[in-house]
């Protein structure tokens, strides 16, 4: 009899740049587009069947199956046609993410502990950034840029603007009831106060500041360790530890609850 095994790692690994986004994009392409391949293939072979009987004088019926297996394709098609832009978009996000990240791993070299892809109830957060400045979310907007015209982000230190429009979602209000959401999980973690301050980053956008940064930071990513550099020391080595600690250890509390196995 064959002794039962199991894995020699106690936790869950912490979730990678652009995770939850991967994982969103490969729902979709189960759904829209692994679906209905799979029925009309399914429904191909049927008909193939069919002309495979005429072919051999057995009686077959492939008109019907024919039309079957091309209202199939039909419908396979448009699925995929209509989702072709959301799935587009994912990837570029996913990449967006996945660059971003790895730009802010360098910062470990600095004192920082990186952690990627926190998930919250319905939302994540894409980066977290805990070092002697302080604590910080870091939120990646990787948005196409207009093939011509204005192609900056303009922050007046209230509103944000994508070339000469607002966006429909306000990047604004995410970016701060995350950093909210994550000052209060530590909090309740530690019993301590980590004061969080939300960061929002355009990859390959020009960002032009014109009303000061405040509680907020609008920024390209490359500008992103100057400004963490000119911010006084307001953690310890110990305090860093502490809220590294308490964030791992809340990230793969919930890495087991999302997968139990």
């Amino acid at each position: 009899m064959k002794s039962k095994t199991r894995s020699p790692l106690k936790d869950k690994p912490l979730r990678m740049p652009g995770q939850s986004v991967a994982e969103e994009r490969e729902e979709l392409l189960d759904n829209t587009v692994s679906q209905p391949l799979m029925l009309a293939l399914f429904l191909v072979l049927l008909a193939g069947l069919e002309w495979y009987r005429l072919y051999f004088n057995m009686t077959p019926s492939p008109v019907i199956f024919s039309i079957g297996a091309g209202l199939g394709i039909g419908y396979a098609a448009l699925r995929i046609y209509r989702n072709l832009p959301k799935l587009r978009s994912l990837r570029q996000a996913i990449e967006g993410e996945k660059v971003v990240g790895q730009f802010l791993e360098r910062l470990r070299l600095n004192g920082f502990q990186v952690f990627h892809d926190v998930v919250g109830d319905g939302f994540n957060v894409d980066h977290v950034l805990i070092g002697p400045p302080g604590v910080f979310t870091v939120e990646t907007k990787t948005w196409s840029k207009p093939a011509f015209g204005n192609a900056e982000v303009v922050f007046d230190g209230l509103t944000l603007k994508i070339g000469s429009f607002a966006p429909d979602r306000d990047p604004i209000v995410q970016a701060k009831a995350q950093a909210s959401w994550l000052k209060q999980l530590l909090s309740q973690s530690t019993g301590r106060k980590f004061e969080t301050r939300p960061v929002i980053v355009f990859p390959g956008w020009f960002v032009a500041n014109s009303g000061g940064f405040r509680d907020l930071w609008v920024l390209e990513p490359k500008a992103l360790p100057s400004f963490l550099q000119n911010e006084p020391a307001r953690l310890s080595p110990e305090e860093v530890n502490l809220a590294s600690f308490h964030l791992s250890r809340l990230i793969r509390a919930t890495e087991r609850a999302r997968s139990p196995s």
